[in-house]
């Protein structure tokens, strides 16, 4: 074996360079401390009191420009400005300004080297990759030539999909039953469906695909594109992604399941669902959730939500998001990225917040008194109402109570180029006892345990 590696428990090895990594962390993380006992004294205190108040009270503004409409809401929103400019100013007035930046860098740069040390302790964020066979002898591919403002014409992805002997149907005038059509061209003879337009026609089209047992291409060509975001896809150029049907590979990926319907990224409830719902939502979606966030947040508006899961409860939050597996560690909209989907479990965030000072505990991630995250396969979410709105991929929807959501492993066959984007290495939590722990001059055997790259 290597002399580098020191070896731990099965399925991971720490070497010696991590070992040094942590060591220097914690030593730049000291000289951050040092730097301002040194050149800023007993202002250092002063100095560290004046920073956390001012982000305790940006994010207290921040909250209450949520919840507040009117004077207050331009207020909070003044404060929140105010708070960081407030700090540079006192700085200043204290010649301490490039004692602060200069720690700071120091604390970024401990912050870079303790992440490094801890990413080789991670599980593989890559999904395994199968071959793409056989090779289809008649693909059949969904565009929506409006989605992502016109991409299907600005790409010129149908005449593309065409040369690579694909039958392609336009989504032109009115409401289309897109599952319809995939069905339809599937008993035509399709042996293999793709989508180009948003993540709520994939959803659909992606669904009969599984239940056909047929492989299944995303083209990029939507507005946000989450789903072939974490596919490992190059959103910046749809077309690239046809590339699947001459050089693929195959990944197995989970489908997400709400009282039966599929969904590939997540289904949320509460305060997103209530805001997606809205007819005006499409039109203004900064007004219209500005408009509606005060009475969401002060329970003046929606049904009051229960979840219940693996005997753990959720009550009462005013957002819940199901993800068809979990999003980055601390992502609490579903905004950021899946490293993988191929775990067979659903992520599970619950927010809860009825105050300012619920809105601070927020930063302290999942130990915050508004925030409850869980892993699960199977959760029912009921409610004070006989029907709620529930946002599937983006998509409002009404559905009866209670409501169930499950996971569905390796149900989707999705054929991706060989040659795509990827997916990047997630980054660690900066975990100080376990760094502590993997710097010791010792090997303690705990220390080299897995990170989990999950939240939960």
């Amino acid at each position: 074996m290597d002399s580098s590696l020191i070896s731990g428990p099965p399925g991971s090895q720490v070497t010696h360079s991590q070992r040094w990594l942590a060591r220097l962390s914690f030593v730049l993380a000291a000289l951050a401390v040092v730097m301002l006992v040194i050149f800023a004294g007993l202002a250092s205190i002063a100095m560290l009191a004046v920073g956390l108040a001012a982000a305790v009270v940006s994010l207290a503004a921040a909250y209450f420009f949520l919840a507040r409409r009117g004077m207050w809401r331009w207020l909070s929103l003044a404060v929140f400005a105010l708070a960081p400019i407030a700090v540079i100013v006192v700085y200043v007035f204290k010649s301490l300004l490039w004692v602060a930046l200069v720690s700071a860098a120091v604390w970024l740069l401990a912050s870079m080297t303790a992440r490094r040390a801890l990413a080789g302790n991670q599980p593989d964020w890559r999904m395994p990759e199968h071959p793409a066979q056989p090779p289809p002898r008649h693909p059949y591919f969904i565009m929506n030539p409006k989605s992502g403002g016109g991409k299907v014409e600005k790409f010129d992805l149908k005449r593309k999909a065409e040369d690579l002997g694909a039958e392609v149907f336009l989504l032109l005038g009115g409401p289309t039953d897109v599952a319809e059509v995939a069905r339809e061209a599937v008993a035509r003879g399709a042996d293999l469906l793709g989508v180009a337009g948003g993540d709520g026609t994939q959803a659909l089209v992606a669904g009969i695909a599984a239940e056909r047992g047929l492989p299944f291409v995303v083209v990029s060509a939507g507005t946000r594109n989450h789903f072939a975001l974490d596919l490992g896809l190059d959103r910046e150029d749809p077309s690239t992604c046809l590339a699947a049907l001459s050089d693929g590979v195959e990944l197995r990926v989970d489908l997400g399941m709400i009282n039966g319907q599929v969904f590939v990224n997540n289904a949320s409830f509460g305060a997103y669902a209530e805001v997606v719902e809205s007819p005006a939502y499409r039109d203004d979606k900064l007004n219209t959730t500005l408009n509606l966030l005060p009475d969401l947040l002060q329970g003046h508006r929606g049904a009051r939500l229960s979840a219940r899961a693996d005997g753990a409860e959720i009550t009462g939050p005013q957002a819940l998001l199901v993800a068809n597996n979990p999003y980055g560690s601390g992502d609490i909209a579903g905004l950021g990225r899946r490293t993988r989907l191929d775990r067979g479990i659903l992520g599970v965030v619950g927010v809860k917040v009825h105050s300012a000072r619920q809105a601070v505990g927020l930063l302290r991630g999942t130990h915050g008194a508004g925030l409850k995250v869980l892993i699960t396969k199977q959760i029912e979410i009921t409610a004070d109402a006989p029907k709620i709105p529930v946002g599937v991929d983006g998509e409002a929807v009404m559905m009866s109570t209670p409501v169930t959501c499950m996971v569905s492993p390796g149900a989707l066959r999705v054929w991706v180029p060989r040659n795509r984007p990827g997916i990047p290495a997630p980054k660690p939590p900066v975990n100080w006892a376990r760094l502590r722990r993997l710097a010791a001059l010792r090997e303690q055997p705990d220390s080299l345990a897995p990170l989990e790259a999950v939240p939960g």
